[in-house]
């Protein structure tokens, strides 16, 4: 956000529970264009990993991202997520709270949202609570990063009860970039390689002004018409590759 971004200002709270740490959002500048910005945040250290909770959002992160796009719809700026996050945080607590609920009414959100929605999977993109973050008009992922319904260790568990099969489980699960745009959930591959950190802050900038650019020309209907229909086939596509 401070590279890509320009005079980021950071709001907080869901005005309903609290302020999660491990969601981020506010109001920044993408070229000349005013957009709203959430994304994850993981944290640097282990002092702020664990005041992050490692990027894990309980239900007042989420409802603070909903909280947000709302705003941005309000005043017609566009969304932006950058997604790395192992998944949402499963503590009691936050099933207390209504960690499901906040998850499925993000996608409700976002599936209804009346101004262009961009999300980049980052890192790593984890089961519900990275969807809840992806659930736009384009998602891009860096060339390194991952996304999955669950981690390959994970899927060696519930499959084999041996999470020593985690590579044959991350191969069957094809969490890559490329095996991702091939199946269809994901829209291109931004590369992250070789470039630096402020020449790929300088890359992802452009290649999000041009995505955010085509899409603000877009009529409201056909954009959210553009929208439904690529969640309608993404199952079904994906399935038939196959």
């Amino acid at each position: 956000m401070e590279q890509v971004f320009d005079g980021f200002l950071e709001l907080h709270g869901d005005r309903l529970f609290g302020d999660d740490a491990a969601i981020v959002g506010g109001i920044a500048l993408l070229g000349n264009r005013p957009v709203t910005v959430i994304g994850t945040e993981r944290g640097r250290d282990t002092k702020e990993r664990i005041a992050r909770n490692f990027g894990s959002a309980n239900p007042e992160g989420y409802r603070k991202a909903q909280r947000l796009m709302r705003e941005a719809e309000k005043f017609g700026r566009p969304v932006v997520c950058l997604v790395d996050t192992s998944g949402a945080y499963c503590g009691v607590g936050a099933e207390e709270r209504g960690q499901g609920e906040a998850i499925a009414s993000s996608l409700v959100e976002m599936g209804g949202l009346r101004v262009p929605v961009v999300s980049v999977i980052v890192g790593e993109g984890g089961s519900g609570g990275a969807l809840a973050l992806a659930a736009g008009d384009r998602t891009l992922m860096l060339s390194g990063a991952v996304y999955s319904v669950v981690s390959p260790e994970g899927a060696a568990s519930i499959l084999w009860k041996d999470t020593s099969r985690a590579a044959e489980a991350a191969e069957a699960l094809r969490v890559t970039a490329r095996d991702l745009v091939e199946l269809g959930i994901v829209d291109d591959v931004v590369d992250d390689a070789g470039l630096g950190g402020e020449g790929f802050a300088r890359s992802l900038s452009a290649r999000l002004a041009e995505e955010v650019d085509a899409l603000a020309g877009l009529d409201v209907d056909e954009l959210l018409e553009r929208r439904y229909d690529r969640f309608r086939r993404m199952g079904g596509d994906a399935l038939c590759r196959e």
